[in-house]
């Protein structure tokens, strides 16, 4: 078999990916409302936003799962990768950036060429936009994969267990309800999404023997994991009258479960749909894209009031989600089509 063709799968699971970011952005927008919205749209974007936050898990297990396994030469992986990364953030913050600096002139504020040249410098730093932390974080991470690569790959199983069972743990003690049970133990250097990038190798890596029970497994935590975003949201909320997203961060137990469970939901299974499988593979190709580019198209339709809360919420957000989608996707197509293009579009 072609290696592509063993490979389709994190295609497919990318596209979901790139569809549950935007629809995190879109049913997420009802949380600083939360107090002054209904509880039937409370109920409706939670139920939306709890089902996409396995998102940026599952990205960050793709990137595991196909670059761990190889043996780069450092010098010839930061090129190939960080640059691949760096010159459409950069181009595309600078479109966030002055998109920013229109909106404080707009209200107001003066800004000359050193207020200016101070405003883009701490936008760059900080990130220009609320989605490109994520790029920042992988970035860490991508400057790792040529270490932990050389680990991975000459590692038992037990050894990628005996991590993975230390970050676990980790995920747990750093939850709000654990702290004063925490160890004083100083575990940094098993924290952080590097657990999910080893998670996504090993379970890519990894053959199990009978699919069904996989099957039954990774239905159980996607159930057990959304369940308790959803419910466990509703009752901080409930009971402390005020919202918190401490269920929807990604270092979660619940977040885990739920990000682990399509993963393996997904292992190794294709469609066969000509029209699905033309869908999956646009998407794909543009999906870095279309991550940076839809918060700018998200304020665009905001201008024109489409937004979750149009039309009724459960139709809303969905509509939203799909506009924001194809014009974002479109915008990447174009731009990629013009000189140059593909080292900008993303």
């Amino acid at each position: 078999m072609h290696q592509k063709d063993k490979t389709l799968w994190l295609d497919n699971l990318r596209v979901i990916a790139t569809i549950g970011v935007i629809f995190i952005h879109v049913s997420s927008d009802y949380v600083p409302m939360t107090g002054t919205v209904s509880m039937y749209n409370f109920w409706i974007g939670n139920l939306f936003d709890s089902a996409s936050r396995f998102s940026v898990p599952i990205f960050v297990m793709i990137s595991g799962a196909l670059l761990l396994p190889k043996d780069y030469p450092i010098a010839t992986f930061l090129k190939k990768r960080i640059s691949r990364l760096l010159l459409p953030f950069m181009f595309w913050s600078l479109f966030y950036i002055a998109h920013s600096i229109n909106y404080e002139i707009h209200q107001g504020n003066k800004m000359g060429v050193m207020e200016i040249a101070r405003f883009v410098f701490v936008q760059f730093r900080d990130g220009s936009s609320l989605h490109l932390w994520y790029i920042y974080m992988i970035i860490g991470l991508y400057l790792f994969v040529p270490i932990i690569g050389k680990w991975v790959r000459n590692a038992s199983e037990k050894e990628i267990l005996y991590f993975l069972g230390i970050w676990l743990c980790t995920l747990f003690f750093n939850q709000p309800i654990m702290s004063k049970i925490q160890p004083s133990i100083d575990l940094t250097n098993f924290t952080g999404f590097l657990g999910y990038l080893i998670l996504g190798y090993y379970l890519s890596t990894k053959s199990f023997e009978s699919v069904k029970r996989i099957n039954i497994i990774a239905g159980l935590l996607i159930f057990v994991g959304f369940v308790t975003t959803v419910v466990g949201t509703y009752i901080v909320l409930h009971f402390y009258k005020e919202y918190t997203s401490m269920f929807y961060e990604c270092l979660t137990p619940n977040i885990l479960m739920f990000s682990m469970g399509l993963f393996l939901l997904h292992k190794d299974k294709d469609i066969s749909n000509r029209g699905l499988v033309a869908i999956r593979n646009y998407i794909s190709k543009y999906s870095y894209g279309i991550f940076l580019v839809h918060v700018l198209v998200l304020n665009l339709l905001d201008n024109y009031e489409i937004r979750w809360d149009f039309i009724n919420l459960a139709f809303g957000i969905p509509i939203t989600v799909f506009l924001c989608l194809i014009i974002s996707s479109s915008i990447i197509f174009v731009v990629n089509k013009i000189p140059f293009g593909k080292y900008i579009s993303g």
